[in-house]
């Protein structure tokens, strides 16, 4: 198959042997080079992007895509669950009560966030169904004459060293007025089951109690807001804006990016700092390939004063070296993303980055690619290789033959 000869003397002066061994010895560094490079990027945008979708995950698992307050207040949650169900976009609707409380067991007290749901509504806007690993979320539809139950987290339930079944005692600060004064009300719930949402604020700090005990506890007759699930969790700020507009100025609402602003924002700029350092080892790369070629013209005086003696034209002669620095950036690029891609693949597979889930809220590091990502990575390093050889290679086609001949 017939090659451009360009292409041709790229190729030798890459592949010389004997005399030009060093300048072949440049070039695999080079290419080296461009490998590291390209797969440690890769690797730095896998890890930050798996680590943003894993916590976006988690979190989107663990609450609402939008939560919906009324300024007048939610006497009737039922109506407004039914309303806001038939908003469009909205898949899921739910109402929720917060607040504070004290569990015990024997001589172990710790404090806890007294959740209060519709177990039936609940799965609609939540995973709390699917993260349970003993017991059930419908356990807490208790029957007359029982003991009201309580979910808890993983962690929570591991603190107090209890398991389905058992009692705890809980001390919320709404209490009696007796003649000594406010007195604490102490209410004993039985551990219905126990769940893993995944994120440590919840299964350490959270318990799950039906609507009509939370209101016992928290000494309330309205619940707090309105949980809403939507199809689209990028939509979900457009969908909580036009609430409002549909609904009345007396709803106020909050959706999930507003919530997590600060945390998805530093993640963004810290993806964005980790790739931009971790990219000045192409720019490394790049300044080899520069030196190689210089090295190569240099090299190669003779032979580019035969060339254009013999007819070659400066724009041939300027593409023979473009030629070689494009093949040493292709190959780096290719080999480099390959390996980058294989790399994470596997650490993400086999989860052998292990974390401290008490700091980082997961347990194991998450490398994701995407291809967006991939495809700016390999555009980039080959754009960056290519800009390395036009100096050297406009260097080469300026140069006389008959000053490179002279001595010859």
């Amino acid at each position: 198959m017939d090659i451009p000869f360009e292409l041709h003397i790229a190729l030798r002066y890459l592949l010389a042997k004997r005399k030009q061994a060093f300048i072949s010895v440049i070039s695999v560094f080079s290419t080296v080079g461009v490998i590291v490079g390209v797969m440690a990027v890769i690797v730095a945008l896998a890890i930050m992007t798996g680590l943003q979708q894993e916590l976006r995950d988690r979190i989107l698992g663990s609450s609402p895509h939008v939560y919906v307050w009324k300024a007048t207040g939610i006497t009737d949650y039922h109506a407004e669950v039914d309303k806001l169900r038939r908003l469009p976009h909205v898949v899921g609707a739910a109402p929720a009560m917060i607040g504070q409380g004290l569990l015990s067991v024997a001589q172990e007290t710790v404090p806890v966030q007294v959740k209060g749901i519709d177990p039936v509504l609940e799965p609609q806007v939540t995973d709390l169904k699917q993260a349970m690993r003993s017991g059930s979320l419908d356990a807490l539809l208790a029957g007359a004459g029982a003991v009201d139950g309580i979910l808890l987290g993983k962690d929570l339930a591991a603190k107090l060293n209890v398991k389905v079944g058992d009692d705890v005692s809980l001390l919320t600060p709404q209490g009696t007025l007796t003649p000594m004064g406010m007195y604490p009300k102490i209410r004993r719930l039985r551990v219905a089951g126990i769940f893993m949402l995944g994120l440590l604020e919840f299964d350490s700090t959270y318990g799950y109690v039906s609507l009509d005990v939370a209101k016992r506890l928290l000494g309330k007759d309205t619940v707090d807001h309105i949980q809403l699930r939507v199809d689209d969790i990028w939509e979900a700020s457009r969908i909580a804006n036009a609430i409002p507009q549909q609904m009345g100025e007396d709803y106020i609402k909050q959706d999930w990016q507003e919530m997590n602003k600060p945390l998805f924002s530093a993640l963004w700029l810290e993806k964005i700092a980790v790739s931009l350092a971790i990219g000045l080892i192409v720019m490394v790369a790049a300044l080899n390939i520069v030196t190689s070629l210089i090295l190569l013209v240099m090299e190669k005086t003779r032979d580019i004063g035969i060339l254009k003696t013999m007819g070659a034209s400066a724009r041939s002669v300027t593409i023979i070296f473009m030629m070689q620095g494009l093949i040493i950036g292709i190959v780096g690029t290719t080999v480099g993303a390959a390996a980058g891609y294989a790399l994470s693949t596997i650490f993400d597979r086999y989860q052998l980055i292990r974390m401290p889930i008490d700091v980082y809220q997961i347990s194991h590091l998450p490398f994701t690619i995407l291809p967006r990502d991939f495809a700016v990575v390999v555009v980039t390093a080959v754009a960056v290789c290519f800009v390395a050889t036009i100096y050297p290679s406009r260097q080469a086609a300026r140069l006389d033959p008959a000053q490179a001949l002279r001595y010859e």
